[in-house]
């Protein structure tokens, strides 16, 4: 049957969905939720049905396309379309398999993935399947195999040689070591290319902090050519196509704070596996507030990841790291940007735990590669750093990745003090997190926290505990309601 194509001029965020009105589609027998084939003389595309009740909306002989649909099908407004009835993806029933529990194949975890990638999947769909997985969990063959696939359905960037990489999986603000590990370890002559994140739940992630000094969006040529000539990169990989599905998977736990541990093996792994890194540092925070609250949870996921590692071909070292309070001083894009070039630069207001930390783990990366030996790595990357090696290669990989126009902090600012005498004892990482968030961050670059306390410090009455930064005044006066409630510092 054919049908006129009508612009709904919305966008689902990537689902395919296209429209009928509800006579059309009793026609045909339809329902909301299958699946129809949508086709011109030059494209088609496989989409999930919704059904207007309304005419207005969407009036009989008309089908309404959303604008990913639109792009696909290549088609505009008034176009003639057919639309023919097709059954729903074979990966449904892997999934309902999963569900019972069922041990999935790489076939069948191929066609689960490679749905998710092509947005052939509902949103209900794919939260089943990560429900499953939360559920019954994930065996090492699986993880391996679902790792594989997530490579396989996305893009590769093939670098020769030895290639390093890092990871933390999260959950402190502030830990911006990644932005001092790659340039100490280019410098040290080493090939790190670095595709990171943007923030999902955090102040800030990678890519959003690096984006107030230099570009992030690159495409794969560029990024080899900078890797070329500098050794190293740091880009935003969500938009390289690199384990797309990775990015779907986490949009669906999202909402519930659901990290099933089989998904976030394959989500890290995927990532390294796809830019061909052979030695991999991963960082594993530890504490009340973080993913991992304690050592029997910390070395089950150290082995897990060394397992998969193995089997991958890749040379993988954990670390467990204090992930109790924020690193560093500055919680935001900027800020934490500016804590990386005071380290880079050796200015008094560089945070020493940051470059403490990043100094560890640059020389536990340059020690994976077997030129140096234990212990060695640490000294080296001191050297790089002070000597102000680091800080030229950062300049370098700036200029190369497009230097950014210089951002401004927020205008509008808080002083929260201290109101007793006593000693800081705690801090929540999850309120500081929650606190930059309210004031604008990240998507105010100029946004956030910057703490002139940490955990053991004294403080008095009328101390300062931190600034709030924000661009607007609304924001900063919601975060100051907030702060009312609960500063984020436990003193006593």
């Amino acid at each position: 049957m054919k049908f006129r194509v009508k612009d709904m001029d919305i966008a689902t965020g990537g689902t395919l969905v296209v429209i009928l009105n509800i006579k059309d589609a009793h026609k045909l027998d339809l329902r909301s939720g299958d699946r129809i084939l949508v086709k011109n003389s030059h494209h088609q595309v496989t989409c999930i049905l919704d059904i207007s009740e309304s005419k207005k909306a969407v009036p009989e002989g008309a089908i309404g396309l959303m604008e990913e649909v639109l792009d696909r099908l290549r088609v505009r407004k008034g176009t003639i379309v057919e639309v023919k009835f097709t059954g729903k993806p074979e990966s449904v029933k892997h999934i309902r398999d999963k569900l019972y529990g069922k041990h999935l194949s790489y076939e069948e975890l191929y066609h689960i993935i490679d749905d998710i990638t092509h947005d052939r999947l509902t949103d209900i769909e794919k939260t089943y399947f990560v429900a499953a997985g939360f559920i019954n969990g994930w065996n090492i063959e699986e993880i391996v195999d679902m790792t594989r696939a997530m490579v396989e359905t996305g893009q590769k960037i093939k670098f020769p040689g030895l290639i390093l990489d890092k990871h933390c999986i999260g959950g402190v603000p502030g830990n911006r070591t990644t932005m001092l590990v790659i340039p100490i370890i280019a410098a040290a002559g080493f090939t790190i290319p670095k595709t990171s994140s943007r923030a999902i739940t955090s102040p800030a992630g990678t890519a959003d902090t690096m984006e107030c000094l230099a570009k992030v969006e690159m495409s794969e040529k560029k990024i080899k050519n900078v890797v070329k000539k500098h050794k190293a990169c740091i880009v935003h990989g969500g938009s390289m196509n690199l384990a797309p599905a990775d990015d779907k998977i986490i949009d669906v736990e999202h909402p519930l704070s659901i990290d099933a541990e089989g998904q976030l093996l394959a989500s890290v792994m995927a990532k390294k596996y796809s830019v061909s890194a052979n030695h991999v540092l991963i960082d594993i925070p530890m504490g009340k507030q973080v993913k991992v609250k304690n050592w029997n949870q910390a070395k089950h996921l150290r082995k897990m990841f060394k397992l998969i590692g193995k089997r991958l071909g890749m040379n993988v070292k954990v670390i467990v790291t204090d992930g109790s309070q924020p690193i560093g001083k500055g919680i935001g894009p900027l800020l934490e940007a500016m804590d990386v070039l005071y380290v880079l630069r050796g200015a008094p207001l560089a945070p020493p735990d940051l470059r403490k930390k990043a100094l560890f783990m640059a020389g536990t990366l340059l020690e994976m590669t077997g030129k140096y030996k234990k212990g060695q790595g640490s000294q080296v990357a001191r050297e790089i750093l002070d000597s102000g090696k680091a800080y030229q290669k950062m300049e370098q990989i700036i200029s190369a990745q497009g230097k950014q126009k210089k951002l401004k902090l927020g205008e509008y600012t808080h002083l929260v003090k201290c109101t007793k005498i006593g000693r800081v004892q705690a801090i929540d990482n999850e309120v500081i997190a929650k606190i930059a968030r309210i004031a604008g961050a990240p998507d105010d670059k100029g946004a956030g926290l910057y703490l002139h306390k940490k955990v053991h410090d004294s403080v008095k009455n009328g101390d300062c505990l931190y600034d709030v930064y924000a661009e607007n005044k609304f924001k900063l006066d919601l975060a100051k309601e907030f702060i009312k409630k609960n500063k984020g510092y436990l003193i006593s």
